[in-house]
This record gives structure tokens, C-alpha cells and sequence, in this order.
């Protein structure tokens, strides 16, 4: 298996470079790109996530759905793709891009995440079956009891998520994604 690379860019997402994944990762963390998806199922619940508790970055974090970095060359929707089959054994027909140009930073340990990191809502209608290497447990929720548990123990979820909820509760395209309507 090759070696997993990442694609750094600079502050308007132009590609300056790639890197190993295993070597970015750190206390000076280059920007590079990535994306965060939010998965619901027919029935309107969201499929909550607890990272891994063997993985290198933020361990046992309860999060979004999925999240990964696009590898030189693929597309971001490829990604997600590739990474929602790998990481959950999902497979979407559809992605919906919800906010194209969400930026964050986070640190967690020493180790810091710094992306360009478009978020994506993907539809399914099947169970996940977990990579326990990337995730640890799921729980399918309602998007208000998702809401709620982040504003009453916000340190066992993803900084990233919660700043992500803060812009899709914001964001009417979402709203009408949630509710249908």
C-alpha cells in the first residue's frame, strides 16, 4: 500500500505542494485540504461518530459523520466517497455540498489540525459497518439532541464539529436538507 499524501495549499486553496499524512500532523501543522461530512439517514437522524481510540489525531472524539483529506489528484467528492466506504462501509448516491469554504484549526495533545475543509451532507439508507481503525462506536440521533449534547458537554466533541454546527445552523440550505422543506 502506498503512502497516504495530503495536499497543502495556501490561504485561497492554491495546491503549493503534498506531504506525507503521517509527517503534517504536529505543532505547526501546514494548512492542507480536507472535509467533513454529515450523514443522515431516510428518516431524518444524523450518524454521530467516536473516532477511534487508537487513531493518531483527536482519539475517541465524538464527532460528524466522516472526515478526511482528498488525495493528490482526486476530487472532494471522490473523497468523501471513498473515505464514507472506508471509514463506514457507506456508500452515497448523492453529496450535497452545504459550506464550500469552512476553515477551522484545532489542536488536541499536541497535535494540530489546519484545513480548508469543505462539509458535505451525504443521504444513505443502510446501517454502517465501522473500520474500528477509524471509528469506534455510532449512534444515530435526532439533529436537535445532536445540537443539544454540544452546548451541554462540548469538550467530548470535535471543536471542528461544533464550529461547523454554529455555520450549518445558519445555513438555510441545510435547514431545508434537515427538514425537507
Amino acid at each position: 500500500m502506498s503512502e497516504e499524501l495530503v495536499v497543502l495549499v495556501d490561504d485561497v486553496n492554491n495546491e503549493i505542494g503534498m506531504a506525507p499524512k503521517r509527517t503534517i500532523h504536529h505543532a505547526s501543522t501546514p494548512l492542507h485540504r480536507g472535509f467533513s461530512c454529515y450523514v443522515f439517514n431516510k428518516g431524518g437522524e444524523f450518524l454521530l461518530t467516536q473516532r477511534a481510540l487508537s487513531k493518531k489525531t483527536f482519539p475517541g472524539i465524538w464527532t460528524n459523520s466522516c472526515c478526511g483529506h482528498p488525495a493528490p489528484g482526486e476530487s472532494i467528492e471522490d473523497a468523501v466517497r471513498r473515505r464514507l466506504q472506508d471509514e463506514l462501509g457507506l456508500i452515497s448516491p448523492k453529496l450535497i455540498l452545504v459550506l464550500p469554504h469552512f476553515r477551522y484549526r484545532a489542536e488536541m495533545n499536541g497535535i494540530v489540525e489546519n484545513e480548508l475543509c469543505p462539509v458535505y451532507v451525504a443521504i444513505v439508507d443502510q446501517e454502517p459497518n465501522l473500520n474500528p481503525d477509524e471509528v469506534e462506536a455510532y449512534e444515530w440521533v435526532s439533529w436537535d439532541d445532536f445540537v443539544e449534547r454540544l452546548s451541554q458537554t462540548p469538550k467530548v466533541f470535535s471543536s471542528w464539529s461544533r464550529e461547523q454546527v454554529e455555520e450549518l445552523e445558519k445555513n438555510q440550505d441545510f435547514r431545508h436538507l434537515r427538514t425537507g422543506g
